[in-house]
């Protein structure tokens, strides 16, 4: 069975920058688009942005512009790099695949705090 472990989250000043990190136990990045998704407290599952198995991106209006999502297939690797932070960003992120995330992929996910 795939899991996916993100990790890279913390807590960060308005304006600053993470970078996410998504690890398959078992390569299904070359065969799947792979998505990053948040969930802020109150709030429903959000997608993020999403990237296709030849590299191809997609982001939400709310981020585009600020986050950069990027694959390594030979790492079983995805990564989400978001820069000029904002406090509504806070939220547990997560990722799946994409467009339609899997019920069976969902992880702990990692949670972003941005506050000052």
């Amino acid at each position: 069975q795939v899991q996916l472990v993100e990790s890279g989250g913390g807590l960060v000043q308005p304006g600053g920058s993470l970078k996410l990190s998504c690890a398959a136990s078992r390569s299904i990045f070359s065969i799947y688009a792979m998505g990053w998704y948040r969930q802020a407290p109150g709030k429903q599952r959000e997608f993020v942005a999403h990237i296709t198995s030849s590299g191809s991106t997609k982001y939400a209006d709310s981020v585009k512009g600020r986050f950069t999502i990027s694959r390594d297939n030979a790492k079983n690797t995805v990564y989400l790099q978001m820069n000029s932070l904002k406090p509504e960003d806070t939220a547990v992120y997560y990722c799946n695949t994409a467009p339609f995330p899997s019920t069976n992929y969902w992880g702990q996910g990692t949670q972003v705090t941005v506050s000052s």
